[in-house]
């Protein structure tokens, strides 16, 4: 890391000490959530990982500088920004945001490479992106960092909106290993069925944490995806979530949106679709895939004292 990076004191503490540390996305501030949910979300995700026994580590960068950690004050002023004025960071925006001294908010892939830059190995999100319905070019750049990232992401499995045997096909193709946690196959972020399959089901924090100890062992330099379903009192019904899955990306397509802006916009439309309890299972599968990734984390800590 050089000066272009910020790591907030606990955080860095608890690096230097080899303690459990579990990074946190920020485009959920920014891009996923309205204010304020936005704003309780992110504190109940890292009070998720501390009571799962990690310490947590959101990263964005603000004005430009990196920072791995956030503080409330932080959270707070990139939850109230316009999001107009927060760049969605992926590999390719990195430098662009650094450069020019902008707000940037980390997705997936942006995460995954900080996260990396600084020695940590477990990132807890909702759910990665993929390849988008109905337009099978458009694929989200988090499954390129995946493959190429040696960083395990405790996620819902990816996001429903999406074509999930096609974003399925991709992981597999990048030889990126999909690890059930609890569940034979993978959710479909606000269900537990998609048909997929998992490569392995693990049901363990410690045999998580044995399982990235292999592959770094082994110097492999791709990511791993370790999905979990959503809670249960959480979950909603699959055939009415595809229902207004069909009906809200009919209504992106009519309106001409696409790319980066897809995502939120469905997401959010979702929302109103659901009278918000599509909100509400995202915010509950959040916070437990915090808490899960911290349990992982300090497993694999505890490797390495051994």
């Amino acid at each position: 890391m050089n000066a272009s990076f910020a790591v907030l004191p606990e955080v860095a503490a608890a690096l230097a000490a080899k303690q459990p540390v579990v990074a946190l996305e920020s485009t959920v501030i920014t891009h996923g959530l309205p204010y304020p949910a936005n704003v309780e979300t992110a504190v109940a995700m890292e009070t998720a990982v501390r009571d799962g026994g990690a310490t947590p580590a959101t990263i964005a960068i603000i004005q430009g500088r990196i920072h791995i950690g956030l503080t409330a004050d932080q959270i707070e002023y990139l939850a109230t920004r316009n999001r107009d004025n927060v760049r969605k960071c992926s590999r390719r925006d990195l430098p662009l945001v650094v450069a020019q001294r902008w707000d940037g908010a980390t997705t997936v892939a942006g995460t995954m490479i900080l996260a990396h830059a600084a020695g940590i190995q477990l990132f807890a999100t909702g759910g990665i992106g993929g390849v988008h319905r109905g337009h099978p070019f458009d694929v989200s750049a988090d499954l390129a960092e995946l493959s190429r990232t040696p960083v395990a992401v405790v996620c819902s499995g990816a996001k429903s909106i999406l074509d999930l045997p096609a974003t399925r096909e991709v992981l597999e193709t990048n030889g990126v290993p999909v690890i059930g946690y609890g569940t034979d196959e993978m959710p479909a972020f606000y269900t537990w069925h998609s048909g997929l399959p998992v490569d392995l089901r693990l049901d363990v924090p410690a045999d998580v944490a044995a399982l990235i100890h292999a592959q770094q062992k082994l110097h492999l330099q791709n990511g791993m995806l370790i999905t979990v379903p959503a809670p249960q009192a959480a979950v909603l019904d699959s055939a009415e979530m595809e229902t207004y899955i069909a009906q809200a990306t009919a209504e992106a397509d009519a309106q001409g949106i696409h790319g980066a802006a897809a995502t939120p916009w469905l997401l959010s439309r979702l929302v109103e679709l659901t009278n918000g309890r599509s909100l509400q299972t995202n915010t509950a599968l959040l916070r437990n895939n915090g808490f899960v990734a911290a349990q992982i984390a300090a497993a694999y800590a505890a490797i390495h004292e051994q």
